[in-house]
């Protein structure tokens, strides 16, 4: 990756320009691929349709926390009144990829590799292995062998991965379009006009009759292009808004692994894939970094035996030393379990970070964290692709 733009390069400068990066790259990208998008989630509807499943894979420590992200993002749906669809990630932990897929995948299912082109080649053996099960196959990166291929313009991985969440996270929203058009996925009966009731406010063209796929893709295609505007203001409202808190933050941590400290992270859901993230950043860096989310026994034990609110704020008992770092992600800022572990950072005085959505929630409204990055939006997917953007320069910054 070319960063040499930004080596000894001034703080504030130095946000500019990961902004400028980011807001080039995804103007380019979505415009270029919004009607392919918008056809590949009409294609995975009937797939769903049939019991297809989703299964997600990649190797790389980056790679997993997509593939985990995108499979709670479906199974876990935040759009009101839609439906749970079935998603499941395979990950390195769970051995070659290959052998995975070729015992979980099924001729119905669509495969979505993450980390394809990577030196390694688990996620492109496993590719290969799903397509000639029958898998619909989708990657992003090119040269794979994917039916679907989505390459973001950008050398930058940072960008790169920002850009990808965004385009699954659409997917994600976009797919259901095509189960409230039931008569034009196949085997289903239409009906005579769409309603996409309480969620209406994600999907603001739609209300035709099901007769015309055209009409519908383009519609997709339409809502698609606003979703990535969306983004792209969200992220400069992110990146400029918190400009000095960004610099100030970096600054504390960067300290802070000056005198031997260690990062610790952590976040529920979509949130918890991002701290996955952040910890595999910081790590390529040679930075130490924990992420709480990691181990499910030590999760289910204390979510089982102590309760759900805990199971971060237990684990600083045994990994938390003065001087340390802790990093919180929550889209509402009033997630009970974030709360408690943060209250329990201050108590071992660690440096506490807080990445929100919202107004920025209790945690930024009662100032429970030193530093708060608050990323003003109530949408939850833009939320953590804004966050997204946040971490990864300050990722930058600390360098």
């Amino acid at each position: 990756m070319n960063r040499t733009a930004t080596i000894g390069t001034e703080p504030s400068a130095m946000l500019e320009e990961l902004l400028a990066r980011r807001t080039t790259a995804n103007l380019r990208f979505f415009e270029a691929e919004a009607d392919r998008l918008a056809r590949l989630c009409h294609l995975m509807a009937e797939r769903f349709a049939r019991g297809g499943r989703l299964i997600a894979f990649g190797h790389s420590p980056a790679a997993r926390s997509d593939a985990r992200h995108v499979a709670v993002e479906f199974v876990h749906p935040v759009i009101v009144g839609k439906r749970a669809l079935p998603a499941i990630a395979l990950t390195a932990e769970g051995g070659e990829l290959a052998l995975q897929v070729e015992l979980v995948a099924a001729a119905d299912d669509i495969a979505m590799a993450f980390g394809a082109g990577e030196d390694e080649g688990q996620a492109a053996r496993a590719l290969a292995c799903a397509r000639s099960r029958g898998c619909l196959t989708v990657s992003f990166t090119a040269d794979t062998g994917a039916e679907w291929e989505f390459s973001p313009p950008s050398d930058d991985p940072y960008v790169r991965q920002e850009l990808v969440e965004t385009l699954y996270h659409v997917l994600w929203e976009l797919v259901h379009v095509f189960f409230d058009h039931r008569g034009l996925l196949a085997g289903r009966d239409p009906r005579r006009i769409h309603d996409a009731g309480a969620s209406s406010f994600l999907y603001p063209f739609l209300g035709e009759d099901e007769s015309s796929l055209t009409a519908v893709v383009d519609d997709v295609r339409r809502s698609a292009l606003m979703k990535a505007q969306e983004i792209g203001s969200l992220r400069e409202q992110t990146l400029t808004e918190n400009r000095e808190e960004l610099i100030s933050t970096a600054e504390a941590l960067r300290s802070s692994f000056d005198r031997g400290g260690k990062l610790l992270a952590l976040g529920n859901g979509g949130s918890a894939t991002d701290a996955m993230d952040i910890v595999a950043d910081l790590r390529a860096a040679r930075h130490p970094a924990i992420d709480l989310t990691e181990d499910t026994s030590i999760l289910t034990a204390v979510a089982n035996d102590i309760g759900i609110e805990a199971i971060f704020s237990r684990q600083l008992f045994a990994y938390a030393v003065e001087g340390d770092a802790l990093l919180a992600l929550s889209t509402s800022g009033n997630s009970a379990n974030v709360i408690m572990a943060l209250t329990e950072a201050r108590r071992r005085n660690l440096v506490t970070i807080a990445l929100v959505g919202y107004d920025g929630g209790r945690i930024g409204g009662e100032g429970l964290a030193d530093h708060v990055i608050v990323t003003r939006s109530e949408h939850i997917p833009r939320i953590q692709e804004a966050q997204a953007s946040a971490y990864h320069a300050l990722c930058e910054l600390v360098g």
